[in-house]
């Protein structure tokens, strides 16, 4: 009889404190940038990676700076991002353990198929960005501090374009931001910063026909994978300049303790091997491909 009141008190007792620690949920906090989850690559990754780890990967999209930022701040487990110079640094200031190669896609410099700038007959991205500006045609830039923005500033600067620094505040999820960001000098009413994300970014650009920078994926999922899908097409495409690689840092526990290594370091290797590498091979809109894995 005791023995018996023994477990059923036993029972009401772990029913009643909850679940033990090894039965709880293991949560990994990443953030990324916006045309990860844009292009649809993560609705592809993450389902497949949570069924064969257990490990529920809770994501925040945004622009590479604000990314790197919740890295930082130790807000977040892992970033996952594309500006390569900025990644570098990150782990060099001692936030980051390691930057892992992860894949690459490139940037595409799109616009209406009316081209009034008349880019196609150019060759190079430098002659492109020059043509735009001198025939004051309607750019959109994301202004929002990304991975795709930091881009297309360098691609301004190399163009030969004068140039104006200038800092603003944009508003991220409710959080107010301070960017700093070059842009041409001479640019009237044909030039708008609009701080928002790839998605938006494409689509406002296509009810105003106006040129802008995209990264590939993001733009193919755009095209092809919506409907109504957007009309611009690719003007200006190739070239080492364009190129548009991918990270994966874990955010480094000496510096934030709190951060959970360990199931970073589970989906570094799950996104680095053989299957995560095979299903970022494998992700095509109507037969085009989107990233180009770098580890296999």
């Amino acid at each position: 009889m005791f023995s018996r009141m023994a477990f059923i008190v036993g029972v009401f007792f772990l029913s009643s404190v909850g679940s033990p620690a090894w039965c709880e949920e293991k949560v990994l906090t990443m953030s990324t940038t916006s045309s990860t989850q844009s292009s649809g690559l993560l609705d592809i990754l993450l389902p497949v990676f949570e069924k064969e780890s257990g490990i529920k990967v809770k994501v925040i999209a945004k622009g590479t700076g604000a990314a790197i930022r919740d890295g930082q701040d130790g807000n977040v487990d892992i970033i996952f991002v594309h500006a390569k110079n900025r990644e570098l640094a990150f782990v060099n200031e001692g936030f980051g353990t390691r930057r892992y190669p992860v894949m690459h896609n490139d940037f595409v410099l799109i616009g209406p198929p009316a081209d009034p700038a008349s880019t196609k007959e150019l060759s190079d991205i430098t002659s492109v960005l020059q043509r735009i500006a001198i025939r004051k045609a309607a750019f959109i830039s994301r202004g929002d501090d990304s991975g795709t923005h930091t881009k297309e500033q360098a691609l301004w600067a190399d163009s030969g374009v004068q140039m104006l620094e200038k800092s603003r505040t944009i508003v991220k999820k409710g959080k107010k931001i301070q960017v700093r960001s070059y842009f041409p000098a001479d640019t009237g009413s044909w030039y708008l910063s609009i701080g928002q994300g790839m998605g938006k970014v494409l689509t406002y650009a296509d009810e105003k026909q106006a040129y802008t920078l995209s990264d590939r994926g993001t733009y193919i999922k755009f095209k092809y994978g919506k409907n109504p899908a957007i009309e611009l097409d690719i003007l200006c495409q190739g070239g080492e300049q364009l190129a548009n690689p991918y990270g994966i840092i874990p955010v480094n526990p000496a510096k934030h303790p709190h951060v959970n290594y360990q199931l970073a370091m589970e989906f570094v290797q799950w996104i680095t091997g053989v299957r995560g590498q095979k299903l970022i091979d494998a992700y095509r809109l109507e037969g085009k491909q989107l990233f180009y894995p770098d580890v296999l």
